[in-house]
This record gives C-alpha cells, structure tokens and sequence, in this order.
C-alpha cells in the first residue's frame, strides 16, 4: 500500500562538538519535537540540513510543504543592521540555506510554516526586519514559558485558531518592520507580532513566533499538512 501522507520538509541545526556514545563529532540536529509535530499532524517528516543555497529550489520540488525550524538568531546583516551586543553568533550557512529554501518554496508556492526563528527569516527573507532584543519572551534560559497570543480576525491563523490562547515561547528577538506582502496574524499582550502570513488564495506561507511542537495544539501544523495534501499533483 503507497502511504500517501504528504512529505514536509524540516530545515535543521548543523553542529559542531556534540557527543553521543563514544562520539564527539560535527552532527545535523533538531529536537525530537519538530519530527514527531509533523507525524502526529498527519505528514512524514523529512530533514533537511543545510547544503549549498544553489540545491534549495531541487529540494523543495521533492516536497509537498517545508517548516523552517526555530533555533539560533539571524545573522543582523541579513536585514543591513549592525550586531546588537546581546544577538547571538552567526549560523551563516544556515542562514543561506533556509532564505534560500524559503525563495524557492515562494517560487513553487509550497506551503511554508516558519517557526520562531522561521517566521523572523521569513520576514527577512521579504525584505523585513528585526528587534534585536526584547524582554519577557524568554523569562529562564533553556526553560519555555507560555503566554497568550491574540488572532487578528479575517486572517488565515484566525481561521485555523479562532480564539486566544496561550502558546510555548522562547526568544529574545521580534519581528519590527514587516516584509513586503505580509500582514501581521496574532499578537502578544504587549504589542510583539506572534504571527505573520502571505494572505491570499493561491499562496500558504505562514510564520509563528512560539514553538508549536512543545505543546498539544496540533491546529497550525494540520493546516500546513492539509494546505501541502491540496496543492500536491494527483498521483
């Protein structure tokens, strides 16, 4: 029997020192979250660690939608700022690789999901961009919080979640000026924009701030899933 979930790409860490057994060695990582979000959302998981930028458009036509995963801060020269000394080091080509893999997605119009670091390269990536610091999003380091985020009705997150609820987050950076065709989709208590969308009917790029793979709301990546079922050609 052909397994007909749709197959959504997952972009990953690439690290340098990490141990396992008697290794310690370069590794491709992501948390367990992110795989298993996807599994449990309906789609088969596929990661992607970072290649060459020039690979990015061969890549996404093998897949039916992409998640570009949280992890470190942009590179500020990404949006022609200068480094606040609170950002953390570069993942240059991580950088490369997932603004290239968001381009190429763009182009083929795969559903698209960014996740806290993904919705910010997102952002980016459309000439956006970034507060290099903010308060009160990641209150212990290492340790998520949780606090509520606002839709903003007649959005597509509004129809995928209509009601205010309280979501996992970690970050310390914040979307400030928006990329060219994104509107704002939810919003915290105090103002930051939580999530960000490509509106319109023959496009699905959606971008959250918090990390859905730590909780049970399995809303947001079943739409991905479902948008990545539709758009998929007929066998």
């Amino acid at each position: 029997m052909t397994d007909r979930r749709p197959l959504i790409g997952v972009s990953t860490y690439l690290e340098a020192g990490v141990r396992w057994g008697v290794w310690d060695l370069e590794a491709v990582l992501l948390p367990a979250g992110y795989p298993r979000l996807v599994q449990r959302a309906g789609g088969l998981a596929a990661l992607l660690p970072p290649d060459a930028p020039e690979h990015a458009a061969a890549a996404v036509a093998r897949l039916d939608g992409l998640v570009i995963a949280g992890g470190p801060d942009v590179d500020p020269a990404r949006y022609g700022a200068g480094r606040d000394p609170r950002t953390g080091p570069p993942a240059r080509a991580r950088d490369a690789w997932e603004l290239a893999l968001i381009e190429a997605a763009s182009a083929a119009r795969l559903p698209l999901l960014g996740i806290c670091r993904g919705m910010q390269l997102l952002n980016v990536a459309l000439g956006g961009t970034l507060t290099q610091h903010i308060d009160g999003h990641a209150e212990v380091v290492g340790v998520f919080g949780r606090h509520p985020v606002k839709p903003v009705p007649g959005t597509r997150y509004a129809a995928i979640v209509p009601e205010e609820t309280s979501v996992p987050t970690y970050h310390h950076q914040a979307v400030e000026r928006l990329g060219t065709g994104l509107v704002p989709s939810a919003h915290a208590a105090d103002g930051t924009v939580e999530a960000i969308e490509l509106p319109g009917a023959d496009t699905w790029a959606l971008g959250v701030q918090w990390h859905p793979e730590m909780g049970e709301d399995l809303r947001v990546l079943r739409a991905l899933v479902e948008a990545a079922t539709t758009a998929r050609p007929a066998p």
